[in-house]
């Protein structure tokens, strides 16, 4: 005797049995920012009670190829992402596994609404965040049921993929204070939300809990104390975009001050090696003046002369994982990813042995 198939609620009878309208009803899960947060968490629990899991459900998996598109949000600028080669490599990385499986990749820069465009999270089959969007922005993806993959931030529902920043960070960091530096600076990136070259003395550090860069800092300033040193908020710079041009401008006026630097502790590979060169064209010598240290681990990094001293990221897997979590590949829900230590020339290690 086969089993009859439980009949799926409508929106209509779901919106009549819990008291509100459809269209109430369907902002709750398509469009939140339409509803208080008390009235949408109200509903969200009055649907989860009578089991209705929200209009069109589909499984957090992708399911069976209908339009081959994935959408990828971006963190930053679209043409800042093609520069970036932290960001470009990432990409590189998604674009192989979906071009094995013949998809396409949807570009949103970090400014696009989704609910600007409605039939966009039905046309797409999953999604990517290069970077941490706003929370309505997950919370209405979340109740779409699509398959959704975080890169450099945590979400609840869905795929995870980071590194440990702030432990990289102060390995890094380590090799820096073993030379007992007089005076350490960081050039920090994306610190706060001062779209300008700025110290913390006069501007915010980010309260945002999935800020990577304030991770970094976190284990910079860790091993600082482990080393009975203090970064003063004075010497901890905030560059706004990940560019020769703000980073080179930044590094040069801070190594000019009287008390320059002997340590730059630097959130990026980009950053550093902008640093390395304003230092040359100050005629300091690397590391003799001053030691410098960067994070990402770019091609770049160690063809420069100094080679450099940073944390090598695996980008190109990160992608690859990522659009591996899309079909399905892989199981985990939080994958932490190994990112090495980097010993270059740009800062040694100082045995304590050493003089």
């Amino acid at each position: 005797m086969k089993k009859r198939r439980t009949k799926r609620l409508t929106l209509k009878e779901v919106a009549s049995q819990i008291g509100v309208s459809t269209a109430t009803l369907s902002n709750a899960f398509n469009r939140p920012s339409q509803l208080s947060q008390e009235l949408r968490k109200d509903i969200l629990h009055s649907c989860e009670q009578i089991g209705y899991a929200g209009p069109n459900a589909e499984s957090r998996q992708l399911r069976i190829s209908k339009t081959k598109v994935i959408a990828v949000k971006l963190s930053d600028q679209r043409t800042n992402n093609f520069l970036d080669p932290v960001s470009n490599l990432v990409l590189q990385g998604i674009s192989q596994i979906l071009e094995e499986a013949d998809y396409s990749i949807l570009l949103l820069p970090p400014y696009f609404k989704l609910q600007h465009i409605e039939g966009l999270k039905s046309f797409v089959e999953g999604f990517v965040f290069c970077g941490p969007p706003s929370r309505d922005c997950l919370d209405e993806l979340a109740h779409q049921r699509k398959a959704i993959v975080a890169i450099d931030f945590t979400i609840d529902k869905g795929v995870s993929i980071n590194i440990n920043n702030r432990q990289a960070a102060k390995a890094c960091a380590q090799v820096g204070f073993s030379h007992n530096p007089d005076a350490t600076s960081v050039l920090g990136l994306k610190l706060s939300q001062q779209n300008e070259n700025t110290s913390l003395d006069n501007t915010t550090l980010s309260d945002s809990p999935e800020n990577v860069m304030v991770e970094r800092l976190k284990g910079y300033e860790e091993a600082a104390l482990d080393n009975n040193l203090l970064i003063h908020k004075q010497n901890i710079w905030n560059i706004p975009e990940n560019t020769h041009f703000y980073a080179y401008e930044t590094a040069k006026y801070v190594l000019q001050q009287p008390s320059r630097p002997e340590l730059l502790l630097c959130m990026s590979d980009q950053i550093a090696l902008s640093a390395i060169q304003a230092a040359k064209d100050l005629g300091l010598s690397v590391p003799a003046d001053v030691l410098i240290t960067g994070f990402d681990g770019i091609f770049d990094a160690q063809r420069s002369r100094p080679t450099l001293t940073t944390i090598e990221q695996p980008s190109i897997l990160k992608g690859r994982a990522a659009a591996e979590a899309l079909f399905g590949r892989r199981r985990e829900h939080k994958i932490v990813m190994h990112a090495p230590l980097i010993i270059g020339e740009s800062c040694p290690l100082k045995n304590k042995g050493n003089s």
